[in-house]
């Protein structure tokens, strides 16, 4: 299984989408506090649609709650950052892996980029645009990793 870790998102239609990829590929979502809208808003249930109850949600006060709440090692954490040099294809991921990923507005902060190292890692892009959207960044970074695990289940 894959943990998605939100830090501090702010826009609730982002989150609802980053819930329903989550049920559709088994991952685990974690949310860090303080979020920029109540869990409960109508707009985060719209984007996850009717699947938000099945969602496999843990909600931290802070980083530090989500490490401790985090499978014991040997898990390996992913810092995804639109500054990141390392592209998100290189990395050969593994079931456990934990992709954490900044609110909109900033991304990641550097007290967590800093430390991250060669897991600091991107999706590339191109054009006059600063970074891709939260929940579609999100959803490439997963969907790479299951094919690459070959998670795949075709089961409706």
């Amino acid at each position: 299984m894959l943990h998605v870790v939100l830090v501090e998102p702010v826009i609730p239609q982002n989150t609802g989408t980053v819930g329903r990829l989550c049920v559709a590929t088994g991952a685990r979502l974690h949310l860090v506090e303080p979020l920029g809208f109540d869990i409960d808003e109508k707009a985060v249930r719209r984007a996850g649609l009717d699947y938000w109850k099945n969602v496999d949600l843990n909600v931290h006060a802070d980083w530090e709650a989500c490490q401790a709440a985090l499978p014991a090692p040997p898990h390996r954490q992913f810092f995804l950052s639109a500054r990141a040099a390392r592209p998100y294809t290189t990395i050969c991921y593994e079931p456990g892996d934990v992709l954490v990923f900044g609110k909109e507005t900033r991304g990641l902060g550097p007290s967590l980029l800093e430390g991250a190292g060669d897991r600091a890692i991107g999706v590339p892009f191109t054009g006059p645009v600063r970074s891709l959207n939260l929940s579609t960044a999100v959803g490439i970074v997963v969907y790479e990793a299951l094919r690459q695990m070959n998670e795949w289940s075709y089961e409706t």
